[in-house]
């Protein structure tokens, strides 16, 4: 069952990058719990609402969204934490830049399905040999 879980969890997250590259609103609204909240690396607290307002108005933009590194932990049958990293293309403000991070996500299943309720954002950090 557990493993049946995951593969969901998986796909549910495939179809988030998708849904954020085309601003489909169905499909967040599908994905993102309606009392989703996400920090960012800055600090500042985004609802569901907000997020996909930020992509309908063009406010920000996803490119391209390459997720690696994608871990789940189950707490419970219904609970689990996904951490993960992105290195994604957007276009904000009339700049397209590369923007990489780490996060930590809680997803839940509600109703038979899984949902993201939270996420956490921080700036990947750039490792070198010393």
């Amino acid at each position: 069952m557990l493993q049946d879980d995951e593969h969901q969890i998986i796909r549910l997250f495939e179809d988030g990058d998708h849904a954020l590259m085309t601003a489909d609103v169905a499909e967040m609204s599908r994905i993102y719990a309606d009392d989703y909240v996400q920090q960012d690396e800055a600090g500042r607290v985004f609802t569901r609402a907000d997020v996909i307002r930020n992509l309908t108005s063009g406010a920000i933009r996803y490119v391209e969204m390459v997720s690696t590194g994608r871990r789940i932990r189950f707490l419970r049958h219904d609970v689990a934490i996904v951490h993960g990293s992105e290195e994604d293309v957007v276009e904000q403000g009339g700049k397209r830049v590369t923007v990489r991070y780490v996060y930590m996500d809680v997803v839940e299943k509600r109703g038979g399905r899984w949902q993201i309720v939270a996420s956490q954002l921080a700036k990947a950090r750039e490792f070198t040999d010393r």
